[in-house]
């Protein structure tokens, strides 16, 4: 087949310009490309199509400096109109009707298929999982891919310049999205931990305000009880009683509620809240 030749000298041919062409390496983190075979391509995919044409394991890379470009030559397939004889199928200009015969009957059907049209295509595809990108030429009627080998090798390398940009593009995004994840997380803990605190120092209001009323409650009924006394014994009982509330402070619940620090007013962030920015990345 022409496939294998073709591959060999587009290979050659960036060999020939400096840069060299490998099955990508096991440690090279790079993905083959899904690659539309039909010639033509004016309607879009069945979104339930699934390709089971062969394809290597790992795909083919060309090094434009330490820049990997996928590379995968491809037979396309054309639409046929193909008819049903003798057990296969044939093209429906390929075939001739039998003769008329009383004793046979030629039982026949048409039906059309893609079948392989022994033009190429090259595609040229970045291989990075981060970005999607690709280029790709292809045989016509009149003309094949052998005689555009000198074009498509420059244009490989004038392409690098853009998949580079889009792959420092890409990884920029990366990393402001990767800052704003970081920063996502570091405020749900401190949001989280601020709510725990918060209720823990509710909590603790409600239980000194409950001790101060016990307090208070236990200084009324020494205040009953000294009553019963006579003026000289009650005189330094109400002045111990004093100095005790004053020592005891405030009893008002809204003097304690107030006191109290929301999650919000202990919530304070360790990142600034992310901007807005344009889609030009300005």
């Amino acid at each position: 087949t022409r496939c294998p030749a073709d591959a060999n000298e587009l290979f050659n041919a960036f060999e020939s310009a400096g840069h060299r062409v490998v099955i990508a390496p096991n440690g090279e983190h790079v993905r083959r490309a899904t690659i539309d075979e039909r010639e033509a391509q004016d309607k879009p995919r069945d979104r339930y199509h699934y390709s089971s044409l062969w394809s290597p394991y790992r795909p083919t890379v060309v090094y434009i400096g330490n820049l990997a470009i996928g590379l995968a030559v491809i037979e396309m397939s054309e639409s046929a109109l193909l008819r049903y004889v003798d057990g296969k199928y044939i093209r429906e200009s390929d075939y001739t009707p039998p003769k008329a015969s009383r004793h046979y009957a030629n039982h026949t059907w048409t039906t059309t298929r893609d079948i392989p049209s022994g033009r190429l295509r090259l595609v040229a595809y970045s291989p990075y999982w981060r970005v999607h990108w690709s280029i790709d030429w292809q045989d016509t009627k009149k003309t094949s891919l052998h005689s555009a080998l000198k074009s498509i090798v420059k244009s490989v390398e004038e392409s690098s310049i853009e998949l580079i940009a889009k792959l420092e593009e890409a990884d920029r995004k990366a990393e402001i999205a990767r800052l704003e994840h970081l920063a996502a997380e570091e405020r749900r803990r401190r949001e989280e931990k601020s709510v725990q605190e918060s209720q823990e120092h509710l909590g603790q209001i409600i239980q000194q305000w409950s001790s101060v009323m016990s307090v208070a409650g236990f200084l009324t009924g020494v205040e009953q009880s000294a009553f019963d006394l006579t003026e000289e014994e009650r005189a330094p009982v109400l002045e111990r009683l004093k100095l005790a509330r004053e020592f005891l402070g405030t009893q008002a619940p809204l003097n304690f509620f107030m006191a109290w620090t929301t999650p919000a007013e202990r919530y304070q962030p360790r990142f600034p809240a992310p901007s807005v920015s344009s889609e030009n990345g300005d």
